[in-house]
């Protein structure tokens, strides 16, 4: 697997790679606010940069930290211990089939 380890060598290889376009929100990018796009590594390994670009994806810085965060949440939520619920015990039908021959 080739990789590209110098600083933003990955971003500047996305940019010529990919359309200027948020990969979540579809916002178009150019000249100044170029710099809000961002490279996300899909796999979220940032040494993972293959010469194919298939590990990167362009994102807004928005929608970049929420990709993040959204990870950091499903990683907070896996380490809760949770309750298994009880079994129910209410039967509501329990005495169903006596009432339906008149015996209740």
């Amino acid at each position: 697997m080739a990789s590209i380890h110098e600083g933003n060598q990955y971003r500047e290889k996305a940019l010529k790679m990919y359309p200027w376009v948020c990969g979540r929100c579809a916002r178009d990018f150019s000249g100044k606010n170029l710099r809000e796009l961002t490279v996300h590594h899909r796999d979220h390994n940032h040494s993972n940069n293959p010469s194919d670009g298939s590990n990167w994806e362009l994102l807004c810085v928005y929608c970049h930290d929420n990709e993040h965060q959204r990870t950091l949440d499903t990683t907070a939520r896996s380490g809760i211990d949770r309750e298994e619920p009880e079994a129910a015990t209410n039967s509501p039908f329990a005495k169903l089939k006596a009432m339906m021959e008149g015996k209740g």
